[in-house]
């Protein structure tokens, strides 16, 4: 199994998350103060349910993930520190972030004082916990605050401070949140196989390109249609979540937690693609973007229709409006043809075996037979390369031992590294 490293870069990344973290709330507390100094109730009573509804989605999570691990299974002094009741209790105060956040600055910049026998292991398994979790409050939070911003200064027409900084904020946290999650599925990546700087830039423009053309298209749309926004919203869900369902995930340990995932990843597609199954996806993901670009094309339509009887205000010439709804089709058809460069240049398409990550005895015997059902190691000696026959037989001698021999000492415990096995899935989906 592949050794996970946490290496600077991921360092200052979660330092920097955590910053941004915070920011990000004091940002949230003065446009709240904002739009209720101004008596915009509605865009206030939005902006409440966002921040309520994403923090909630978040934590719920985290406390998944958490109860389905074992005590012994927390190794920071952070986790440790809490019983079960106060970590649940901790989530529902909505702090479990906060608590993760701790959790990995103390393993990242305190390792080497850490009486935690691979401290960078475990660090990289609460850091891929993490990168998931932002990446569901960016889709969840970042990204309907974007558009709701945008859609307030196109109806308005003025370039408030505080909308602007808002504004800036969330798209701020949406490209950081891309940017990690990239990150952590490149660490299950064999060393030989380790991508370049220029496939996460790839990577990262063509996520940047689609998403700012969906949320501007969509902030287009609502600011002349905004009563439809909703039905909008909750009709396109309905069809993402049943693609959901339909494509059969397998990522939560328990099924209550599956169909909240399910329902989470149908609002994560209403903004941006996300590989939910493994193996080949390529008609799946040619059937959603073809469906994003009509819908887009159809909003951007829309809002020149309606914009210039209904907002003489703004005083838009008719051509420009057609320029700039072209323009956001354009963009979105632009980030298709880098994410079409990414997959053909430097995307490296890797068996499941190949990816780091903790396998089974019975994993690797079936690896080593061809998946053959009546596969013997004696009877096979001479049809598998004379390596591979070692390596069964010292799995045959381990799985033998473990049975039998319990009366002497044991032999010292496998330096056996921890592996996040929901990110491992989330990379089985992304690169094989």
């Amino acid at each position: 199994m592949g050794v996970f490293k946490l290496s600077p870069v991921d360092i200052l990344f979660t330092c920097l998350g955590l910053g941004l973290l915070l920011l990000d709330i004091v940002l949230d507390i003065v446009a709240v103060w904002d739009f209720y100094r101004e008596e915009d109730y509605v865009s206030l009573c939005i902006l409440l349910l966002l921040l309520v509804g994403s923090s909630v989605l978040v934590q719920a999570f985290s406390w998944l993930w958490y109860s389905y691990e074992d005590d012994d299974q927390r190794q920071t002094k952070v986790e440790k520190c809490l019983t079960p009741f106060m970590l649940k209790f901790l989530h529902v105060l909505q702090l479990g972030m906060y608590f993760r956040h701790a959790g990995v600055v103390e393993l990242s910049l305190c390792r080497s004082l850490s009486d935690i026998r691979d401290p960078e292991s475990v660090a990289v398994y609460l850091n891929h916990d993490l990168s998931m979790l932002r990446l569901i409050e960016t889709f969840s939070e970042s990204a309907p605050q974007l558009a709701l911003m945008l859609t307030i200064m196109l109806q308005s027409g003025k370039l408030g401070p505080v909308k602007v900084l808002k504004a800036c904020g969330s798209a701020s946290a949406i490209a950081f949140s891309v940017t990690m999650y990239h990150r952590s599925l490149r660490s299950f990546l064999p060393n030989k196989e380790k991508q370049r700087m220029m496939s996460s830039a790839a990577y990262f423009l063509w996520n940047l390109l689609l998403i700012s053309s969906r949320i501007t298209a969509l902030a287009l749309f609502a600011s002349v249609l905004p009563c439809f926004v909703v039905a909008h919203f909750f009709c396109s869900w309905i069809v993402l979540f049943f693609f959901v369902w339909w494509s059969e995930t397998d990522f939560m340990d328990s099924p209550c937690g599956e169909w909240l995932y399910r329902a989470t990843m149908g609002l994560i597609w209403y903004f941006d693609w996300f590989n939910v199954a493994d193996g080949r996806t390529r008609y799946r993901t040619l059937l959603y973007h073809g469906y994003m670009l009509v819908d887009i094309s159809l909003l951007c339509s829309l809002w020149c229709w309606k914009m210039s009887p209904d907002l003489p205000d703004l005083e838009i010439p008719p051509l420009y409006a057609v320029i700039t709804a072209v323009s956001v089709v354009a963009v979105y058809i632009l980030g298709l043809l880098l994410k079409m460069l990414y997959y053909t240049c430097y995307h490296p398409n890797l068996a499941k075996e190949e990816l780091k990550g903790d396998a089974t005895v019975e994993t690797k015997l079936k690896t080593f037979s061809g998946d053959e059902p009546d596969f013997s190691i004696s009877s096979a000696a001479n049809e598998v390369p004379e390596e591979i026959h070692l390596q069964c037989i010292s799995l045959e001698e381990d799985l033998d031992t473990d049975v039998t021999d319990r009366s002497g000492p044991g032999a010292p415990a496998p330096d056996i590294k921890r592996c996040n096995k929901r990110m491992r899935k989330l990379a089985e989906n992304f690169y094989s």
